[in-house]
């Protein structure tokens, strides 16, 4: 048994590695064929090595057995948000071509919405499945965010880390991390902004309609980012007087 957990271990690992192989395939082809200077290739290849370690990481940590298809797919969006990494960080130096840049960023976005059906009808939905999903999707979205932020402004930044900024945010208020209840509209929100700053960096419509387009994104993330918030921290302080009845009324009994 032993044996066989250690032979699934690795093939488990194999995969991740395969990823980042793919990755610097992708990067090698990009290179060439585009002119990517060392800023976009050493970008892309850093973005390869960190995700191959911290998914490896994860791996170990969960000890599955089986990586799973909609682990496959997320880890194929992965390979194409660090092309779109490797595109912006060379776009520093001169602008990306606007159809490749484009074609990558949607086809991730497409593949988004792949990967949890995925796991739904083959019974592969894990906790560390979506957290890999989620952090490809919030990684994307700040790579966007630096993007825009070139032609509309540092304000743009806010969408990207936004989520990063809650992350940190939780550790100095633990009530931050309990679980919220499923919401549609938080899901839309989410969805909303890969789109919205998509249409914004394709450079397809004027200046006032792309200010429009993220202005409304970042509206409606923050809408949704206060709502939760307001909400984690009414649920936590109604537990804790909860919890100092509960000691009262113990006390007095």
């Amino acid at each position: 048994m032993a044996l066989n957990n250690t032979y699934e271990a690795r093939l488990v690992q194999q995969e991740t590695a395969v990823g980042a192989g793919v990755q610097i395939l992708l990067l090698a082809l990009l290179g060439p064929a585009i002119g990517m200077g060392p800023a976009g290739l050493l970008t892309g290849l850093v973005f390869a090595i960190a995700s191959w370690a911290l998914l490896s990481l994860a791996l170990h940590r969960s000890r599955l057995r089986s990586f799973g298809p909609a682990n496959r797919v997320t880890l194929g969006r992965a390979t194409l948000v660090g092309g779109v990494t490797a595109l912006v960080a060379d776009s520093f130096q001169s602008s990306p071509p606007v159809t490749l840049f484009v074609g990558l960023t949607a086809v991730a976005l497409i593949l988004d919405g792949v990967d949890g059906k995925v796991a739904r009808r083959t019974g592969t939905s894990t906790a560390l499945g979506a957290r890999f999903d989620m952090e490809v999707d919030a990684f994307l979205i700040l790579v966007l965010s630096v993007y825009v932020s070139m032609s509309l402004g540092p304000w743009v930044l806010l969408i990207g880390a936004m989520r990063y900024g809650f992350v940190a945010a939780a550790r100095f208020w633990p009530w931050l991390n309990a679980p919220l209840p499923p919401s549609t509209a938080r899901k839309t929100v989410a969805a909303m902004q890969g789109v919205f700053l998509l249409l914004a960096a394709s450079g397809f419509f004027p200046y006032a309609a792309t200010f429009a387009v993220t202005a409304a994104a970042l509206a409606a993330l923050v809408w949704s980012f206060g709502r939760d918030i307001l909400w984690l921290y009414r649920t936590s302080r109604t537990r804790r007087q909860v919890g100092v009845t509960g000691v009262r009324e113990l006390v007095a009994s």
